[in-house]
């Protein structure tokens, strides 16, 4: 719908020219008192454009008016569009009771309004004809509210006192990409490019992968179908903050008060200041959600404000109907059973008559110390499960079980413990340098190291796995295939594509249908898709090469995979997407596979269907690990947390939430007591599995870290990551102030200014790092 400009008049029927002043800056004459007010709004809006159209079309019904008579001439009329005009004649009413808010929200207030200017009847029967459009929304519709309001809620944050501003700092970014995505929703694409062009930069580097999809995000339907922006507009992004803090904030959102950078002269006070803040507000009311702590601002690591923000509400299960956060959510869920999973009376009674058996013929003399590893204590603090409460197995155990537990123990004895406190020892200060007494402090440290390196990889390796003895190495490709070899130089023979299946009577006519000849690699073809993910069966444990192995693929499958005939047993298909991951339970039987349709999923070798389906996370379940007691299975997710689910209950019992990005591994001490987690923010992060919290976060790679693992005694853990290091981290260190790290030997400073040392939870450097 249009309508034409109305002609210019005066209240008393003469010349325009005769009743107006003129006007600065245009030698033009205006019409009347509606005129003169709609030039004036336009002049102080800043809309140059509209106001020479405006001018233009004064002068022509004036040249009309003065040559009517003289020659005949068809009238011509400029339309304009109904958005154009309410957007030109829109204006800010402050309300009497509360100076900040617009009293011109409905359309009837805008008719209210116009008709205590008179302005023309036409010109409101235009704008009541428009609907429930009011003048707050079409002020919304102003590219220019968001850079002001941005721009001054950002000089409000910096010149705030500086116990604050960590505290202020959290509430940028969710308001950033509101205003972002509102630009690119009207269309404003422009306006939307120079917005993040102008002020992504200053947020904090915590949300680069965020801030990098934004900016993919260009078009009005990405907005309505973007997973990112749909969870901005759908979700409340939870903001923390102390009491005093919130305080202030309202008091700058209502008054416009404090923060006023020097030389800004009338601060937040003005038009626009005003303008920029409703602006402000609005995303502050409909998609914020602040959680106002009692704690003093001085009290909480200024690290932990920006942490402690995000779409809580969502990651965090429900309890009782209501949202809560995750340390009081971990308490509702009580006491775990960490420790050691119980083995049956009469396999521990075999297991030791074995050992004695074999002392007497190997004549080992340290082999009397056996028993004692066969009946260690539990750890302390630790309550372990009971055999029914685990989940079932075969009732009796076989010979390889006793092989697998007998080996345990002589591993036990044998192993040599690495003590990563002696190069942080002061009386190991010679701990570095080349003598013997360095080189022996070294050697009870840290691991020693055995390198592999793939040649002629084509499009990649994504993952790869040692056996438990270390006989087997299994990589998958993204050629869709995985490949197998043999570390002690043995043949890995298959069997022969002409035998018959009925001619398979016992294990000596197996291997007479086997390859004569064999090679020490070979390749198992079955996947569609890259292989992301091998694990080897651990029945044996280091007693004997594996059975089975299984992997994990793009083409949204796993698949069993037996090593006696090297060929494909069972394809395992319930997942929607690629399933990124796949773990043995640590007594066999069980598996488990993480994917991209946001699932877990349990498995059992002999069925083809999935056991349990652990599903809560809100994107994708990256890496999944069994709790060495197999009572708890652990998930990592893109969501930023980490999860711990009851196997047999399928029931969450712990979230695990402060990672700023992707969480994309995990590891699982030997002990039980701890869970491990690193992902894109470059940080590995220590969590009681008992309480829920975090005790440690260790700094130091530069690049995303894409695999964990820990030593047998649970005192170091060695890290992998894209930036071309494996890292050793003392994880039973105190921690504190991050102090300077060995690299190959070379003495080298962690500490950056980025990564200060935190109060609530300790901060700690590698201890050693292998390039």
């Amino acid at each position: 719908m249009s309508a034409a400009t109305p002609a210019a008049s005066t209240p008393d029927g003469g010349s325009p020219s005769a009743t107006s002043a003129p006007v600065p800056d245009s030698s033009k004459d205006v019409s009347s008192n509606a005129d003169q007010l709609i030039l004036e709004y336009l002049r102080a809006r800043g809309l140059k454009t509209a106001e020479k159209a405006f001018l233009e079309e004064l002068e022509r019904k004036t040249s009309t008016a003065d040559d009517k008579g003289k020659q005949p001439e068809t009238p011509t009329s400029t339309t304009v569009s109904q958005e154009e005009l309410v957007k030109q004649l829109a204006i800010f009413a402050q309300k009497p009771a509360n100076p900040d808010q617009n009293a011109l929200k409905d359309s009837s207030s805008v008719l209210q309004e116009l008709s205590s200017t008179g302005t023309p009847q036409n010109i409101q029967n235009l704008i009541s004809s428009i609907g429930q459009v009011g003048a707050e929304e079409i002020l919304s519709l102003d590219p220019t509210d968001k850079h002001e309001g941005f721009r001054e809620l950002e000089s409000w944050v910096d010149g705030s006192l500086d116990m604050y501003r960590p505290e202020f700092r959290p509430i940028l970014f969710p308001i950033f990409c509101h205003f972002y995505l509102d630009l690119v929703q009207q269309g404003l694409r422009e306006a939307a490019q120079d917005f993040y062009t102008t002020f992504s930069s200053s947020l904090s580097t915590i949300h680069y992968s965020t801030l990098n999809h934004l900016s993919t995000i260009t078009l009005p339907y990405h907005v309505q179908t973007d997973e990112v922006a749909q969870r901005f507009r759908t979700e409340k992004y939870t903001v923390r903050m102390s009491r005093s803090g919130f305080g202030l904030l309202v008091g700058w959102l209502t008054e416009g008060v404090g923060g006023e950078p020097v030389g800004s002269g009338e601060g937040f006070a003005g038009e626009k200041g005003r303008r920029g803040r409703a602006a402000v507000m609005r995303v502050v009311n409909n998609h914020l959600r602040f959680e106002v702590t009692s704690s003093a601002t001085s009290s909480v690591s200024p690290r932990s404000w920006e942490e402690s923000t995000g779409f809580l509400s969502s990651v965090v299960p429900q309890t009782n109907g209501s949202t809560t956060d995750a340390t009081a959510f971990n308490q509702a869920k009580g006491d775990l059973k960490l420790g050691p999973a119980p083995i049956p009376e009469d396999l521990r009674t075999e297991t030791e008559r074995t050992l004695q058996d074999q002392a007497m013929v190997d004549h080992d003399p340290g082999a009397r110390y056996d028993l004692h590893f066969a009946r260690q204590a539990p750890p302390p603090g630790l309550v372990s499960p009971t055999l029914a409460e685990l989940p079932p197995h075969p009732p009796m155990f076989k010979a390889i079980d006793v092989k697998r537990e007998v080996e345990k123990i002589r591993d036990m004895r044998k192993r040599i413990r690495l003590d990563p406190t002696l190069l942080n020892s002061s009386g190991n200060s010679n701990a570095n340098a080349t003598t013997a007494q360095g080189a022996a402090a070294r050697a009870r440290a840290l691991p020693s190291i055995c390198a592999y390196t793939f040649h002629d990889v084509g499009e990649g390796v994504p993952c790869c796995e040692f056996s438990p003895d270390t006989s087997l190495l299994a990589a998958g490709f993204s050629e869709s295939y995985i490949r197998l070899w043999s570390l002690k130089g043995e043949k890995l023979k298959g069997l022969r594509s002409d035998f018959q299946s009925n001619s398979i009577r016992d294990s000596s006519s197996l291997n007479k249908i086997r390859e004569k000849d064999g090679s020490t690699t070979r390749k198992l073809i079955g996947h569609s898709g890259p292989v992301y993910s091998v694990s080897f069966d651990p029945v044996g444990g280091s007693a004997t090469s594996p059975r089975y192995l299984l992997s994990a693929s793009a083409d949204a499958t796993a698949r069993l995979w037996s090593l006696d005939t090297m060929t494909n047993v069972v394809a395992y298909r319930g997942h929607q997407n690629p399933v990124w991951d796949v773990k043995w339970s640590p007594m066999g039987i069980y598996f488990a596979t993480a994917s991209r349709d946001r699932t877990a999923r349990l498995w059992s070798t002999d069925r083809t269907s999935a056991l349990r389906i652990y599903a809560g996370h809100l994107s994708d379940v990256n890496a999944v690990g069994f709790h060495p007691n197999s009572l708890y299975l652990g998930t990592a997710s893109s969501d930023c947390t980490a999860r711990l689910w009851d196997v047999q209950r399928g029931a969450c019992v712990r979230v695990f939430y402060k990672h700023d990005d992707i969480v994309s591994t995990l590891t699982f001490s030997p002990d039980g007591r701890y869970l491990a987690t690193a992902g894109e923010d470059l940080a590995i992060r220590l969590w009681d599995l008992g309480s829920g919290k975090c005790v440690k976060k260790m700094t130091g790679h530069t690049a995303s870290i894409y695999s964990l693992a820990f030593s047998a005694e649970s005192s170091l853990l060695v890290s992998g990551g894209a930036d071309w290091t494996v890292r050793c981290w003392d994880v039973k260190a105190a921690g504190g102030s991050r102090t300077k790290t060995r690299e190959n030997g070379t003495l080298t400073n962690g500490a950056t200014e980025e990564h200060p040392p935190e109060k609530e939870e300790t901060e700690s450097n590698e201890t050693y790092v292998h390039r």
